[in-house]
């Protein structure tokens, strides 16, 4: 009879020392667990915080050399798989005379070649972004 007393003292112990610490979460740390995690903006009413989202989100101007840098270079810097280099004005030139120009080869960085995917990993780049990135690293 000694041993179920004890366990059932220490299944008690647990039990209180659980609820003390339950009871010390303060308000403010109950509001932080149940917050929401987004907000929904209606257009035409006002919406606190979204300049900081757009400004996160890439809402400003990208440079050449931002998207070369997080989207490019990786394959441009080495010529990985046959990827004309970065500033060989002379790989991009033939590759530019069997493709069309400029307009050709921003054409195939949109739908993708070879290895490289559509628009070279940045799905979300303008053509303009892109053709202004391709005349950065080519030269052209």
């Amino acid at each position: 009879m000694n041993l179920i007393k004890k366990m059932l003292a220490a299944q008690a112990a647990v039990l209180a020392l659980w609820a003390v610490s339950a009871q010390a979460a303060t308000n403010d740390d109950i509001a932080e667990r149940i917050k929401p995690v987004g907000e929904v903006c209606v257009m035409g009413e006002e919406c606190k915080g979204i300049e900081a989202v757009a400004a996160s989100a890439g809402g400003g101007a990208r440079t050449p050399d931002d998207i070369i840098a997080k989207h490019c270079g990786a394959c441009h810097s080495a010529g990985v798989l046959g990827a004309p280099k970065i500033g060989d004005a002379a790989a991009w030139k033939e590759r530019a005379d069997h493709q069309g120009g400029l307009d050709g080869i921003l054409a195939k960085a949109i739908t993708g070649i070879n290895s490289m995917p559509p628009k070279g990993t940045c799905a979300d780049c303008s053509d303009d972004e892109l053709k202004a990135t391709i005349k950065k690293m080519s030269g052209l």
